[in-house]
């Protein structure tokens, strides 16, 4: 478990399960602590059928009757603020994106859109049926597989016919101001780490993952200006379009399990 979507994926696998009073997961040590009654040879199937690799680490006997929610309506605020955030910045990066000519601003503006289905997912289908949230699943995760498909094929198109290079200074400046913007979703959501809910620790290393990609893309308008070529810009965008794919099929297993 490293990412939202596959948590989202733990949740909803064991939402059909009325024997599961509480999940308690730990994504920094990749562990889950499954508070439940009888019937556990159910439970590891669940588990078994979604290939994640799990391994049962021990079981014990607790006497806890009752489990705190750990302030829902604050982490729906935080989510709420980072979905935000991602989504004002999908809009800067695309059109700076597109005006100077970088693969590497618009494939880091779908990486923004990824994340704000990943924080959608949580927040739309909050109450709502388990048909209701596989099938918002299935739409993110197939928009997410054609913008990909979209951009992967612009790249191939710019490496077989020469375009014109990138503008390396809007690409240096939107990724500053996109790092920025992630560093305030980190400095949210970092607030939260303490709390029980896991959301927050599954969205914090998401977001983690989106300042990485924000140096790559800084460092691909330095690699334009230093070689002049155009081919850094074009290798970062082929990277994240793959990231964003790799996210969109973990998604997209939301809706089949």
């Amino acid at each position: 478990m490293d990412c939202p979507s596959e948590e989202n994926l733990i949740r909803m696998k064991f939402e059909v399960l009325s024997q599961i009073k509480h999940l308690k997961f730990d994504l920094n040590q990749r562990e889950l602590t499954i508070f439940h009654d009888n019937n556990i040879e159910e439970i590891e199937e669940s588990l078994r059928s979604l290939n994640l690799g799990h391994k049962k680490l021990y079981t014990e006997i607790t006497d806890r009757k009752s489990f705190d929610q750990d302030h829902k309506t604050n982490q729906k605020k935080v989510l709420w603020s980072v979905l935000i955030i991602n989504l004002v910045f999908f809009i800067l990066e695309m059109s700076y994106g597109l005006v100077s000519k970088s693969m590497g601003l618009i494939a880091d503006s779908l990486d923004m859109l990824a994340d704000s289905f990943v924080y959608a997912i949580s927040l739309i289908a909050v109450g709502k049926s388990l048909i209701y949230k596989k099938a918002v699943a299935k739409i993110a995760g197939y928009f997410q597989i054609v913008l990909s498909l979209i951009g992967l094929g612009e790249v191939i198109r710019r490496i077989i016919y020469p375009v014109e290079f990138p503008n390396y200074l809007t690409m240096i400046i939107i990724s500053i101001f996109a790092l920025i913007g992630n560093g305030i979703c980190l400095y949210l959501l970092q607030k939260s780490r303490d709390k029980e809910e896991a959301h927050m620790k599954a969205s914090l290393i998401f977001t983690s993952n989106d300042v990485v990609i924000n140096l790559g893309v800084i460092l691909a308008g330095i690699l334009v200006y230093w070689l002049n070529s155009n081919m850094p810009d074009l290798i970062i965008g082929t990277i994240v379009f793959f990231i964003v794919s790799k996210g969109a099929f973990r998604i997209l297993s939301l809706s089949k399990n």
